[in-house]
């Protein structure tokens, strides 16, 4: 997202951000003007940190507060021209995820994405401490294979996951300081990004 936003102000303040408060910022994006028991319960964060962050977020002039004219109590939420700004690259990262993983996931037959969708579904409920609670693998062609809601479910799941692994990740990144990044951002192209050929 920093790299790129033509915004040197941006970069300053995405280094004080966590995933949570980018989250909150795209609920605010998405539903302004919004109040913040609508963000608590349209995307699941608890209101407390709802409070939290968009304190946090009006000091830094990301959002600003307003307020019903018939309703002073009512606080309602908006994004400043430089939170739009931030919004916008957050909604350009998913787009562009999601673009990846759509194009990843068009390598494969649908009977290979059973498959797929098979195994991780055991992993998940498998556990690696005590063996005994292995399930036990449907073999592809038996008459109870996964149905096409089966495999909407579990892909639900593992977005669920891959959201949560991101959420860290992102949480991880954000304690680095800009040549440890640089390093992280190596290390990532390194054993991820390259082709081998072989």
């Amino acid at each position: 997202m920093i790299q790129n936003s033509p915004n040197p102000g941006i970069a300053e303040l995405m280094k004080e951000m966590t995933v949570l408060s980018l989250h909150v910022l795209d609920a605010i994006g998405k539903l302004e003007p919004v109040n913040g028991n609508t963000i608590s319960k349209q995307f699941g964060i608890p209101k407390g940190s709802v409070s939290k962050i968009t304190r946090k977020l009006v000091d830094r002039q990301i959002i600003l507060i307003e307020h019903l004219p018939d309703n002073k109590k009512e606080v309602l939420f908006r994004t400043t021209s430089l939170g739009r700004e931030i919004y916008l690259l957050h909604a350009a990262l998913h787009n562009q995820i999601d673009s990846n993983v759509n194009r990843f996931m068009q390598r494969y037959k649908e009977d290979e994405l059973r498959l797929i969708v098979n195994s991780l579904g055991e992993i998940a409920r498998t556990s690696w401490i005590h063996p005994h609670t292995i399930v036990e693998s449907n073999t592809i062609g038996q008459k109870d294979s996964p149905t096409n809601e089966d495999i909407e479910t579990n892909l639900n799941l593992h977005s669920l996951v891959v959201d949560k692994e991101m959420n860290e990740i992102m949480v991880m990144l954000g304690k680095l300081d800009s040549r440890s990044l640089k390093k992280a951002k190596k290390i990532l192209n390194d054993v991820f990004f390259t082709d081998y050929e072989g």
